[in-house]
């Protein structure tokens, strides 16, 4: 298990990254959700050892990560949101590359986890291709490979699927799923759908502060008869977001669908509709403005 305790954490230009952040991270997959700036990258750092913390603990199966780096970098896997890939190096001669540094010095035994891993995240049939050949979520999915080396008990991926297709996106979160199943995975990402199709457990952060964890299946089943929408036109926005605590808008051939928060029918027009995650995300984020 990671348990994370009353961590803190401010930049040298004052920026309060992180404030009093308290988490228990079990087994399978848990989402990190929030904004950009969030404070999601500074606690995945943090808990990768690329940082300490100005105040608080990370333990990992009871081990300090602060005073054990090394202990705690040999379970750790991390795909960071910026993975950088040399570009005229072949796939299969840059993971053979991590491998050694990870530790791996036996080719015998390199040669058989790099196909592992290549076939593990469908590259095999590209692992002579240049990385530079390759589209983003095969770039996602070759981190999340050097990621793998070793066997990681921890994998932390931060905002993975940003800017990927929807075909990438779907086979990338199968991916992670099938880590998830036996090893802690914490997915990083400001992209509710990430979570909602993936996670059993999560935490919303913004501004450094954790606003809620638990199941996300909870947290919508507790906003049941308290989401409102109606179609409205586009000039009455204004004047409806000042009446109304206005969860989100989404243009519909032109037209503004908004839901709203209230525990009874805003009024006349509004419809009762059943919530999701991203009402959950929106809500709690308003709450804490």
């Amino acid at each position: 298990m990671l348990s994370i305790r009353n961590v803190s954490k401010t930049y040298a230009n004052g920026v309060h990254a992180l404030r009093d952040v308290t988490l228990d991270v079990q087994p399978g997959m848990f989402g990190l959700l929030g904004p950009n700036g969030a404070g999601k990258s500074t606690l995945m750092r943090t808990i990768a050892t690329l940082q300490d913390p100005d105040s608080g603990s990370i333990t990992f199966n009871g081990v300090d990560v602060a005073t054990a780096k090394d202990e705690i970098r040999r379970t750790l896997g991390y795909l960071p949101q910026d993975f950088g890939v040399y570009p005229k190096v072949a796939a299969e001669d840059m993971l053979d590359h991590f491998a050694v540094l990870k530790g791996f010095v036996r080719r015998k035994e390199r040669a058989e986890i790099v196909e592992h891993l290549l076939h593990q995240t469908n590259l095999w049939e590209a692992r002579k291709r240049k990385l530079g050949t390759f589209s983003g979520g095969m770039r996602q999915r070759f981190g999340i490979a050097q990621a793998l080396l070793g066997n990681p008990r921890l994998v932390i991926v931060d905002e993975p699927t940003a800017g990927l297709d929807p075909e990438e996106r779907n086979r990338f979160l199968n991916l992670l799923a099938e880590i998830g199943e036996q090893v802690v995975v914490i997915l990083s990402t400001h992209i509710v759908d990430d979570v909602a199709d993936l996670c059993p457990r999560m935490a919303i952060i913004s501004k450094g502060i954790v606003l809620m964890t638990g199941q996300p299946n909870e947290a919508i089943a507790a906003m049941r008869e308290r989401v409102w929408s109606r179609m409205i036109a586009k000039p009455a926005l204004p004047e409806y977001q000042s009446r109304f605590p206005v969860l989100s808008t989404r243009l519909i051939a032109g037209q503004p669908l908004i839901h709203v928060y209230s525990e009874s029918q805003p009024e006349e027009g509004f419809a009762p509709v059943n919530p999701n995650l991203e009402d959950v995300y929106f809500h709690r984020l308003r709450d804490a403005r």
